[in-house]
């Protein structure tokens, strides 16, 4: 599967916790830190590595022409610029041309995406453009919702705030009442 990122280097990453540790001035003599910098890099690791995964398609035989959506997939990244959480759902949504897709690879997109170095924006546009490229449908709409711990435990510090970016492509972005339908199925919870 295209679109993986580079391998971890888990000792490398271990070091490099360890030093920053260490310049934020912790003590990491104390037993219950002395494995945090390997723990912290064994963590960012599974963070930031996606199942890999084969897509699964299938002829559209019934001439299925109506809305596919999964809604409320769950979803965990880490953003970016600070290195912190950002967690939320993500609805995906196609209008089925020559071929469906099995449902659980919709899920796996979002995680594929998800589990790397990100920004919201982006990553909403990436799965957008994968669902396009994949099954050439007559239109795609994605949302994604998530709270972000940069803005909720630091900064403005505003828990309990959530941002929802959308990426509409093909009938979903041309079609009002399409378009219109989609938002609130994936609204309406």
């Amino acid at each position: 599967m295209a679109d993986h990122p580079d391998p971890i280097d888990l000792d490398r990453a271990a070091a490099a916790v360890q030093e920053l540790l260490t310049a934020l001035g912790v003590d990491l003599t104390d037993e219950s830190l002395r494995d945090t910098p390997r723990r912290v890099a064994r963590m960012y690791a599974e963070l930031l590595t996606p199942r890999p995964f084969s897509v699964t398609t299938f002829p559209n035989d019934g001439s299925y022409d109506e809305l596919v959506i999964v809604r409320d997939i769950p979803f965990s990244s880490v953003c970016e610029h600070h290195l912190m959480p950002f967690t939320g759902v993500a609805h995906v949504a196609y209008l089925p041309k020559a071929r469906i897709v099995g449902l659980s690879k919709l899920a796996r997109v979002i995680e594929l995406y998800a589990r790397r170095l990100q920004v919201q924006e982006r990553m909403t546009s990436q799965v957008a453009d994968w669902v396009e490229r994949e099954l050439e449908p007559r239109g795609v709409g994605i949302v994604l919702e998530a709270e972000h711990l940069c803005m909720t435990i630091r900064g403005v510090q505003t828990p309990g705030a959530r941002t929802i970016t959308s990426a509409v492509r093909g009938t979903l972005r041309t079609d009002p009442r399409t378009r219109a339908e989609f938002l609130a199925l994936v609204g309406n919870r």
